[in-house]
C-alpha cells in the first residue's frame, strides 16, 4: 500500500470517533515533499472515503438519537427525566471501556481496537428500533453496548495518530483529526430529520448501523497500525516516519504509579471533565433546547444545529494553525495549550452567561454557535495535550482522562433531565458555566506541554 493511502485511511478513520480525515493528509504531503513519491490518486479517494464513512458511523450514535428522541419520547411518552436516562446510558457503556481502550490500543495497536469498536456500535445501532419497542430496560441496555463499541475509538486513534503524525504538526493534525467528529455531527443533523419525515424515526438507526460491516471489509485489508507494520511501505518512508513521531512500538507494561503521580495528568483528567460537561449538554440537548424554548419544528431543529458544529470544524482547524504557528514562532507548548485550553473554556462561559438575555431565536442561535466554535480551541488545548506529556502511553492517558469527560456525560446528562423538571434552561447554563470557571483555573495551575512519562 502505498504511503499516502495508508495514511490517508488511518486519518480519515476517526473522522467517526477518532476522526482522522484531513489530517493525515498534512503529514502526508510533508513526507511526499521530502521523498518526492508519486501515488495513485484512485487510491487514495477509495481509503479517505472509507474513513469518512467511519467518522459518521460513530458521532451518528449520539447525533441522531439526539433528534429521534423527539418523535420517540412523543410515541412512547417519556418525560424529561426519561429522556434524559436514555441520553445518559450511552455514556454507562462508553464509560467501561475508556481505560480498557487505551491499554489494548497501547499493547496490541489500534487498528484492531478500532475495528471492533465500529463492529460493535454498529451491530448495537440496528438494534435500538427494536429495543425501543420491547420496552425501556431493552433500550438502555442497547445504548449500553452502543457506548461500549464506541468507548474504544477515541483511545485506538489516539494511539495510531502518535505513531503516523509528526511531532511538529501535531496541534494541526489532531485539531483536523477531530474536526472531523463535527462534520459528522453536521451529517448527521442534517439528514435525520430528512429520513425521520420519510420514513420514521426507526430508519436513521437502521440506515447507518447497516453500513459498518462495509467499513469494516475495506480497514482490515488497509489499514496498519503504525508505520513498521505496513508491509508495502518503503523501507524510507518507514524511516522518515519513525523518526518524526514521539511514539514506536507497542508498549508491554503500563507504569500507573508513575502516570497517577504527576499533577499534569490530574489537570488533565479534571479539565477533560469539566469541558466535557457543557459539550455533551449541547450535544444531546440542543434540538430539545431548539424544540422547547425556541419553538423550532423537528427539521428545523435538526437544520440550526448544524450551525454550532460547522463552526467547530472550522474554529478546531483555525485553532491548530495558530497554535503550531505560535510554537514555530519560539512560545512554548505550555504557554501555548494554556492559552488554547483558556479560549476553550471562558469563550463557552461567557456566551452561555448570554442566552438568559437574548430575545430572539436568531440570536440564541449565533450564542450557541459561538460558545461552540471557542470551545473548539480545546483540540489545541487539552486534547493534544496527552501526547505532549506521555507519547508512549497516549492511549491509556486519553483512556484515562476521557473516562472522567465521560463521566460528566453521564451525570451531566443526566442531571440536565432532573434539572429541567424543577428549574430551568439558565440553571442547566449556570452548571456549565461554573465547571469552565473551575477547569481554567485547573488548567492553568498544573498543566504542562513537556513531557513527563517517559
Amino acid at each position: 500500500m502505498s504511503l499516502n493511502v495508508e495514511i490517508s485511511l488511518i486519518l480519515f478513520s476517526k473522522i467517526s470517533f477518532s476522526r482522522s480525515v484531513f489530517t493525515k493528509q498534512f503529514s502526508v504531503i510533508d513526507v511526499l515533499l521530502k521523498l518526492k513519491l508519486k501515488h495513485n490518486s484512485y487510491k487514495q479517494i477509495i481509503s479517505l472515503c472509507v474513513g469518512n464513512f467511519e467518522q459518521i458511523f460513530i458521532v451518528f450514535g449520539q447525533v441522531n438519537m439526539s433528534i429521534a428522541i423527539l418523535p420517540m419520547s412523543a410515541e412512547f411518552n417519556w418525560n424529561p427525566a426519561t429522556v434524559g436516562l436514555i441520553q445518559s446510558s450511552f455514556f454507562w457503556g462508553y464509560l467501561l471501556t475508556q481505560i480498557a481502550g487505551g491499554i489494548w490500543a497501547d499493547t496490541v495497536g489500534g487498528k484492531a481496537v478500532l475495528g471492533f469498536g465500529v463492529v460493535w456500535w454498529s451491530i448495537a445501532t440496528a438494534l435500538t428500533p427494536v429495543a425501543a419497542k420491547l420496552g425501556l430496560p431493552f433500550l438502555l441496555v442497547v445504548r449500553v453496548f452502543m457506548g461500549i463499541g464506541e468507548g474504544v475509538a477515541m483511545p485506538a486513534m489516539n494511539n495510531i495518530l502518535s505513531k503516523w503524525v509528526p511531532v511538529a504538526e501535531r496541534s494541526r493534525s489532531l485539531a483536523l483529526v477531530y474536526s472531523g467528529m463535527y462534520l459528522g455531527s453536521v451529517t448527521g443533523l442534517a439528514f435525520s430529520p430528512f429520513l425521520i419525515h420519510r420514513f420514521g424515526w426507526p430508519s436513521v438507526f437502521y440506515s447507518f448501523g447497516s453500513l459498518g460491516t462495509v467499513w469494516f471489509t475495506v480497514w482490515l485489508s488497509k489499514a496498519h497500525s503504525s508505520p513498521a507494520e505496513d508491509p508495502q511501505l518503503r523501507p524510507a518512508e518507514k524511516k522518515l516516519i519513525v523518526s518524526s513521531c514521539a511514539s514506536k512500538e507497542p508498549v508491554k507494561t503500563i507504569p500507573w504509579g508513575l502516570i497517577l503521580s504527576k499533577p499534569p495528568v490530574w489537570a488533565l483528567i479534571v479539565s477533560h471533565f469539566c469541558h466535557n460537561w457543557g459539550t455533551f449538554i449541547l450535544l444531546t440537548w440542543m434540538p430539545t433546547y431548539y424544540n422547547q424554548v425556541l419553538h423550532f419544528n423537528l427539521t428545523e431543529s435538526g437544520l440550526f444545529c448544524v450551525l454550532p458544529w460547522l463552526t467547530m470544524a472550522f474554529s478546531a482547524n483555525l485553532g491548530g494553525w495558530i497554535a503550531d504557528t505560535l510554537v514555530s514562532k519560539g512560545l512554548s507548548v505550555t504557554t501555548v495549550r494554556k492559552i488554547m485550553q483558556s479560549i476553550g473554556f471562558l469563550g463557552p462561559a461567557f456566551f452561555l452567561t448570554q442566552l438568559s438575555h437574548v430575545d430572539s431565536p436568531a440570536m440564541a442561535v449565533l450564542c450557541m454557535a459561538c460558545s461552540q466554535g471557542t470551545d473548539a480551541f480545546s483540540q489545541s488545548g487539552l486534547y493534544s495535550n496527552h501526547q505532549d506529556i506521555a507519547p508512549r502511553y497516549s492511549g491509556v492517558l486519553l483512556g484515562l482522562s476521557n473516562t472522567a469527560g465521560v463521566l460528566a456525560g453521564v451525570f451531566g446528562t443526566a442531571a440536565t433531565g432532573y434539572i429541567l423538571q424543577h428549574g430551568s434552561w439558565d440553571d442547566v447554563f449556570k452548571v456549565s458555566v461554573g465547571l469552565y470557571l473551575v477547569g481554567t483555573a485547573v488548567w492553568n495551575l498544573f498543566s504542562t506541554g513537556e513531557k513527563v512519562v517517559d
